[in-house]
């Protein structure tokens, strides 16, 4: 089984936890026998003159070919206007790749075409299957069905390529019925869960992590980016109520200096770590470490993050978004709260006076691993290749 994965998020060694989620899924794909994925990874590039700033002329560094790991990766470029530009992007990454797919297909001969994100992904994975004459299929993830598809321009192309794709996949149970209620066939749509490294992320010594990174007292730790959509902000503010406590934000982002500046205006500067852009493999000890990981996102699918704290015996705090409730199912697993600085306080402080085991905590996760994700996917797969390519 040859599968063409396209997706817009994929780690590269300039920006290594960019889409590690997708990257740990495609590599446990390889492993099951009879199957080869080839990955398509288009990068953005800015059109001149905004191509001239740093921050967008740095995708000029990537390879256009590489080996990762066991993957073929390519990254054409494609042009895209930043902010205002989402509407054109599918067709503006059908063009770059389509030369490149097509070349692929004639020396490799694809299966299925996997693209990895609702959006840009999937309208550009549906022209392309057109030309080649292929099946394929979309995974929604998030933010590219509950921001996307509210989008001017981008609703009726998600739509559309819903319609013709051979199979659909969501991360979580409450993301299926997002897309159904969006206006997608919910026969078509399959419950695929991440995948959890159990060897890595492990319970350890909590007291022994903590020690390691200079802390003694509580320790709550969040995961994600530092954008507006993940509300680091309300942590910030709930850490006012919770003294001694210590908040480590592992991630980089676009409100990083808002949240300094809140932190220093709020006076809990001194108890705020900002860790920037942590690598994967260091997270199982930061995990462990903490008392608490709250994430209390406005979105989200099913956070990798709540599932690997999970697995390392830290219970979660998080808002009653995405696939949480299919999570916390135990009062050993954390707290559901409402997006406010108090609830935040009071659900953390909760867990600090009364702190579950961490086996029990952990059991909750049990079922995860890439292994299985794998297994569910080569089978999802092995049922869409037989079906008709899509047409117009």
């Amino acid at each position: 089984m040859r599968v063409l994965t396209l997706s817009t998020l994929f780690p590269s060694n300039s920006r290594p936890n960019f889409g590690i989620f997708v990257e740990r899924q495609t590599a446990a794909l390889t492993a099951v026998p009879d199957f080869a994925v080839t990955v398509i990874n288009p990068i953005s590039v800015a059109p001149w003159p905004l191509s001239l700033f740093q921050e967008q002329s740095a995708p000029r560094a990537f390879t256009i070919e590489e080996q990762w790991g066991e993957l073929d990766v390519y990254r054409p470029r494609f042009t895209a206007i930043p902010k205002v530009g989402g509407r054109w992007n599918p067709r503006m990454i059908t063009n770059a790749i389509l030369p490149l797919a097509e070349t692929l297909h004639a020396e490799i001969g694809f299966d299925v075409i996997d693209a990895e994100f609702f959006y840009p992904d999937g309208p550009a994975a549906m022209r392309v299957a057109e030309v080649l004459g292929l099946p394929f299929t979309i995974k929604a993830r998030g933010a590219d069905i509950h921001h996307w598809g509210q989008q001017p321009g981008c609703t009726a192309q998600i739509l559309e390529a819903a319609d013709r794709a051979a199979g659909l996949l969501a991360v979580s149970a409450a993301l299926k019925a997002d897309m159904v209620a969006l206006g997608i066939d919910a026969k078509k749509i399959m419950v695929h869960y991440t995948g959890l490294d159990q060897s890595r992320f492990v319970p350890r010594d909590r007291a022994a992590e903590k020690a390691k990174l200079g802390i003694s007292g509580p320790l709550i730790l969040s995961v994600g980016a530092l954008i507006p959509r993940k509300r680091q902000d309300l942590l910030i503010a709930a850490l006012t109520e919770l003294p001694g406590a210590t908040l480590m934000l592992a991630g980089r982002g676009e409100s990083e200096r808002d949240y300094q500046a809140l932190a220093e205006r709020l006076g809990v500067a001194d108890r705020v770590r900002f860790m920037g852009s942590v690598p994967h493999g260091d997270l199982p000890p930061l995990c462990a470490a903490a008392d608490v990981m709250a994430l209390v996102s406005s979105s989200e699918g099913l956070a990798n993050a709540w599932v690997e704290s999970l697995a390392c015996g830290t219970p979660i705090v998080a808002s009653d978004v995405g696939g949480i409730r299919e999570l916390v199912k135990t009062p050993e697993a954390g707290r559901i709260v409402a997006q406010t600085p108090d609830a935040v306080a009071a659900a953390i402080g909760h867990i600090l006076a009364k702190p579950p085991s961490r086996e029990a905590v952990a059991a909750n996760v049990s079922r995860f691993s890439w292994d299985e994700n794998a297994k569910q996917l080569a089978a999802f797969f092995r049922q869409v290749a037989t079906m008709p390519a899509s047409s117009s």
